[in-house]
């Protein structure tokens, strides 16, 4: 008999070039989900026959097909033609005519789909066990829940059933899996995969999320699965970059000691600190961070207008039929009854205000590393409070896709008593290959086995980084960090350096005009004018193009003269602009004449 091969893309292509068959990789899943016998992972798992016959019609190797010969598994709230969909209710049971549009990019580079695993009733819940068709069992310690929503694809994964599999994510469902089996949880940007063929829990926040026993076989499904989808109305376009090493001079956040919360887990507590020391000693720079307003965004997820979202995706059942929930389920989708159109923008109102608030302080940083969870929970835990261990366990996970920030989830060394470590990268919409980079440095740490295998892991060796060129940007208006405009910057790339002045060879006035508010700047003679407040960013050059295409007559960049006398490029008025504008160079601060004029 064959020794059985390692589950990820490097093993298995090599494999398959020195002359191993998809099929007998199917022989060893299915050899692998009878030795695992847990009837809690699959909610459909398809006949090996059938495998078996997709793996045959591969034919040779086709290192042409980045997929081919992989094993997968999906959530069982995504579509494959043919096959029912649950969404873990028996009650909303559907066989759909049409796979889903991601789970057909994953088969058409030739990966194998063998089956469509158990999750948190509609998705709702962090924990892994609200399912009545019975919980699967945490790979790593079965006393511990296997966290959720997407359970049975997080575990599916650290048992070595498959390569990677999909979850979907709107609180942390694509992380908390990941944390607690020691596997990798990549949650991408939101858009990024389509969600077409997905069925919704929150449609504004979803996403497709990818497990895998690496991070870069995480990315390279990713990569794949990453096709703009117009069928989709909140699809957008993102760019899929080869992973490199990431930089040495990353400044990195973190929650502050007054903020961090560890619900009095030592070990936990030690394990982070590990690994935030190990990222000092590459050269990064830490920078803590009061994490208060980004737990107040957490918990408008659940207890904010949002549930009302879950509602709309359930609401023919729980009106007609509100037996068929599972029974916490249903008083969450039900605390959403009587919530009003009012409380629905109050809570966007509230959400803007805290995210603007501390927007300036993750703009600063090149990501944030928090920890996945604060602590463990166990079955027991569940079983005497279904709610309380599961709000725990979305504190560093609930804000994310209120923010629309990408992150990914990586293992670290075991924790002193045998639990895995774990911290989560977070970054700006469309950084994912920023994160995944970062965390492949994180996961190669120590001495761990890969989820709950015997695998041993396999560091990934990423090209060094060719010198990023940018050009210094200063903005002294709506792109300044929080402001309405701040997200041109953002989207591309741009990295807040700091804040800093013109030197006093300018006038500043307020434009007229409706719309998004806007200042003119304008060259005076040298030393007659004002120094005027502004912030200045780095843009990388190839995202310097599109950025102008952003900016409208009368405005345009120039050369700026900063207080110290250095030359950077900046934003300046044509004077014919000015002639019906407010002069405030008096002022010389944006945010001050915002602040005097609310």
């Amino acid at each position: 008999m064959r020794a059985e091969i390692p589950l990820t893309l490097t093993s298995l292509h090599g494999a398959y070039a020195k002359g191993t068959t998809p099929s007998e990789i199917i022989e060893q899943v299915y050899a692998r989900i009878e030795d695992v016998a847990d009837p809690g992972i699959f909610l459909h798992l398809f006949a090996k026959e059938d495998l078996l016959a997709q793996a045959e019609a591969l034919g040779d190797y086709n290192p042409e097909k980045a997929l081919f010969g992989v094993p997968f598994v999906i959530k069982d709230n995504i579509d494959v033609a043919g096959a029912p969909t649950t969404a873990a209710c028996p009650d909303f049971a559907y066989v759909p005519e049409k796979t889903a549009f991601v789970v057909q990019k994953l088969l058409d580079a030739g990966a194998l789909l063998i089956g469509k695993t158990n999750l948190d009733q509609f998705a709702t819940g962090l924990v892994g066990v609200r399912t009545p068709y019975g919980a699967p069992k945490n790979a790593i310690d079965p006393d511990i829940v296997p966290g959720g929503s997407s359970g049975g694809s997080g575990v599916a994964v650290a048992h070595g059933i498959a390569t990677f599999s999909l979850g979907t994510d709107t609180a942390g469902s694509g992380r908390v899996p990941a944390a607690l089996n020691n596997i990798v949880g990549l949650k991408p940007t939101l858009g990024a995969l389509s969600a077409t063929g997905m069925v919704p829990a929150c449609r504004t926040l979803d996403t497709i999320s990818i497990f895998a026993l690496t991070v870069s076989d995480a990315y390279a499904a990713y990569a794949v699965a990453a096709v703009y989808d117009p069928a989709d109305s909140y699809a957008c376009a993102v760019e899929t970059p080869s992973l490199v090493a990431p930089p040495s001079d990353l400044i990195i956040g973190i929650p502050s000691a007054a903020s961090i919360r560890f619900e009095g887990d030592a070990a936990q507590d030690g394990s982070f600190t590990a690994t935030v020391e190990a990222l000092k000693a590459t050269g990064a720079t830490i920078r803590e961070i009061d994490f208060t307003p980004l737990y107040d965004i957490a918990e408008m997820l659940y207890f904010g207008p949002w549930v009302a979202e879950r509602y709309v995706a359930t609401e023919d059942l729980i009106t007609n039929n509100p037996d068929a929930l599972f029974p916490v389920t249903r008083k969450i989708i039900g605390s959403a009854v009587g919530k009003t159109a009012a409380d629905a923008f109050k809570g966007y109102y509230k959400l803007k205000e805290l995210a603007n608030g501390i927007a300036p302080l993750i703009d600063a940083c090149d990501a944030l590393c928090v920890p996945s969870i604060p602590t463990f929970a166990s079955v027991a835990d569940l079983e005497a409070d279904p709610m309380g261990p599961n709000n725990m366990l979305g504190t560093y996970t609930n804000f994310v896709n209120l923010m629309n920030l990408c992150a990914i989830t990586a293992p670290t060394p075991a924790r002193p008593d045998g639990r895995p470590g774990s911290v989560t990268f977070i970054a700006e919409a469309g950084a994912d290959a920023k994160v995944a980079a970062l965390a492949t440095q994180v996961e190669a740490w120590g001495d761990r086995k890969l989820g709950g295998t015997d695998w041993t892991i396999e560091p990934a060796q990423l090209p060094s980084s060719p010198a990023e060129t940018v050009i210094r940007v200063a903005v002294c208006g709506a792109h300044m960090s929080g402001l309405p405009l701040n997200h041109t910057l953002t989207e591309r790339g741009a990295r807040f350096v700091k804040t800093d002045a013109t030197a006093p060879d300018y006038s500043f006035f307020a434009l007229p005009g409706s719309g998004i508010a806007r200042p003119g700047l304008v060259r005076t003679t040298p030393g007659s004018g004002a120094s005027v407040a502004l912030e200045l960013w780095d843009m990388p050059v190839t995202a310097f193009g599109s950025f102008m295409k952003t900016i409208p007559a009368p405005l345009g960049i120039g050369t700026l003269t900063l207080a110290d006398g250095d030359l950077v490029q900046g934003f300046l008025c044509e004077a014919f602009a000015t002639e019906a504008a407010e002069d405030i160079s008096a002022i010389a601060d944006w945010r001050k004449y915002l602040a005097v004029n609310a």
